[in-house]
């Protein structure tokens, strides 16, 4: 006997993944590297970073952001939006490559749904095409084969736990740049 109309379960998936390049940042100076800001236009951009997410239900559960300064206050302008969820600030994002930020993924709370990951290039884009599996978007593969640009986040979702998320395991649905 099938299900009367409308009443289909729901078929939200397990895990998803928010992988977000940093808003634009000052240009390179005298300062060293993981200290230059944000520039005005990337201060614009976190803010609609942060509400492109919670117009698109991904809020997170669980956040990890660069210990960068311009990484960090992206996340500042963005959780406006976003409430307040447990956040950890660490190094290993500076400079990481996909597989170690793979390994942070596969450290997270069993229990968290969604979680966002505020990092740098080329380490944003490599984690989201090692992880996109065949059934990912085939626009959202394809630019992320490229790189990102500033402000842009992809989105990862799998019906597995986090220590099982490995190459190709989950479905790219979709690359964004609210700004």
């Amino acid at each position: 006997m099938g299900r009367a109309s409308g009443t289909e379960p729901t078929t939200a998936p397990a895990r998803r993944l928010v992988l977000l390049r940093h808003a634009k940042a000052e240009p390179p100076s005298e300062l060293p590297d993981e200290q230059r800001p944000l520039a005005l236009r990337g201060r614009d951009q976190a803010v609609k970073i942060g509400a492109a997410l919670v117009a698109s239900g991904l809020v997170p559960d669980a956040v990890l952001v660069s210990g960068a300064v311009r990484s960090r206050q992206t996340w500042d302008l963005a959780r406006k939006h976003l409430g307040t969820p447990p956040v950890a600030f660490t190094d290993d994002l500076l400079g990481a490559m996909p597989r170690g930020v793979l390994a942070m993924v596969r450290e997270l709370d069993p229990g968290t749904r969604t979680v966002l990951v505020i990092g740098h290039e080329p380490a944003m884009a490599g984690t989201a095409e090692l992880l996109a599996g065949p059934e990912s978007e085939d626009g959202a593969l394809a630019q992320v084969r490229v790189g990102v640009p500033t402000g842009t986040y992809s989105v990862l979702e799998a019906d597995l736990a986090w220590a099982d998320w490995d190459r190709k395991t989950a479905r790219l649905t979709e690359v964004t740049r609210p700004a």
